[in-house]
């Protein structure tokens, strides 16, 4: 018997729209409007290890935040973060893992430039 674990090379939350219709947790969704230098907090069913920021290794820990509709569909990179902290914990006997990121640059939609190779940031 093993213990189950993802490694994220990236955070993927649900669309906001998701907790407006009482489907998901606020902190399972994007925020509605992403702000550069803000926090925020994430919740991901599972346990889930993710780069923490370090400032000498990985583009300064810098990670895409992308939109999943689930089953390992996500979206391009709509943001670049830095997960700060991560804690796995239990809610009726299911793990989890919540944590914070703050928000280094917000994408514009439309634009077509690539901003990660892998797990290297580019800019």
């Amino acid at each position: 018997m093993g213990i189950q674990i993802e490694f994220n090379p990236d955070l993927a939350l649900r669309d906001y729209t998701e907790f407006l219709n009482g489907n998901r947790r606020k902190e399972e969704c994007i925020p509605r409007e992403l702000k550069e230098g803000e926090m925020y907090e994430f919740l991901k069913k599972g346990l889930r290890v993710y780069w923490l920021s370090d400032d000498e290794f990985w583009s300064k820990g810098e990670i895409p935040l992308m939109k999943t509709e689930g089953n390992e569909r996500v979206s391009r990179p709509i943001a670049s973060i830095k997960i700060i902290e991560a804690t796995h914990f239990l809610i009726n006997g299911v793990h989890y893992t919540k944590g914070k990121y703050r928000v280094i640059e917000v994408f514009h939609p439309n634009d077509v430039e690539v901003k990660f190779e892998s797990f290297k940031r580019i800019k």
